[in-house]
C-alpha cells in the first residue's frame, strides 16, 4: 500500500490510461483481448520488473497473440503451402469456387 494514494484520493484510475484494452470502448463492450491483457497485469502485479518478465511470460505471450495473430498467420502461411504443394503434386484440386476466377454471368 503506497504512503499516499493519490489515485483514489484524487478520482482518477491512471493504471486504465495505461492499458490498451481496459480503455473505455464503443458501446461499452470489453476488448477482444482484455481477458489475456487483465491475467498478464495480474500476473505481474506486486512482483518487480525482472522477475515478472520471467514469470508471466506465458500470460504475456497470449496477449501478443490475441492483439497480433501471429501464431495464426504462421499457420495460415504453413497450410497454404502445403496446399499449393498439393495442387502441384496433383494429389489435391481445389473446388471451382476455390480457385479465384470470378463466376460467369448468364
Amino acid at each position: 500500500m503506497p504512503f499516499w494514494d493519490l489515485q483514489r484520493q484524487l478520482g482518477i484510475d491512471v493504471d486504465r490510461w495505461l492499458l490498451r484494452q481496459s480503455a473505455t470502448q464503443p458501446y461499452g463492450v470489453a476488448g477482444a483481448c482484455h481477458a489475456f491483457e487483465r491475467e498478464w497485469v495480474e500476473c505481474g502485479h506486486g512482483l518487480g520488473q525482472t522477475r515478472a518478465r520471467r514469470e508471466c511470460q506465458p500470460e504475456y505471450e497470449d496477449f501478443m497473440e490475441c492483439m497480433h495473430r501471429t501464431k495464426l498467420a504462421q499457420r495460415l502461411k504453413k497450410i497454404l503451402e502445403q496446399r499449393d504443394k498439393m495442387i502441384k503434386e496433383g494429389k489435391y484440386t481445389p473446388p471451382e469456387y476455390h480457385k479465384g476466377e470470378k463466376d460467369t454471368r448468364p
